[in-house]
């Protein structure tokens, strides 16, 4: 199971602040981006290409990134 949370922008779009999914080991965030799309639809597709991935504690935008137990979905945020 992958605890995914999302934060800001992101969280409005899909109407939650976490759900969990089903991947299997080597999945990546290619892999939860599609499964987004899937479940949200498409319009989510630029938001997710803009977003940054927390993984442990890593920041990421690279999509062949491993997922791990737990995943922040991080919009780019305003203000400074």
């Amino acid at each position: 199971m992958v605890e995914v949370r999302y934060f800001a922008a992101i969280a409005d779009a899909v109407g939650k602040d976490r759900e969990t999914f089903e991947f299997p080991v080597d999945a990546t965030i290619a892999d939860l981006r599609f499964t987004l799309s899937a479940s949200y639809g498409t319009d989510l597709d630029k938001m997710l290409a803009v977003c940054a991935y927390l993984i442990g504690d890593e920041l990421t935008r690279d999509p062949s990134a491993s997922l791990g137990r737990q995943v922040d979905v991080l919009p780019p945020f305003a203000g400074g």
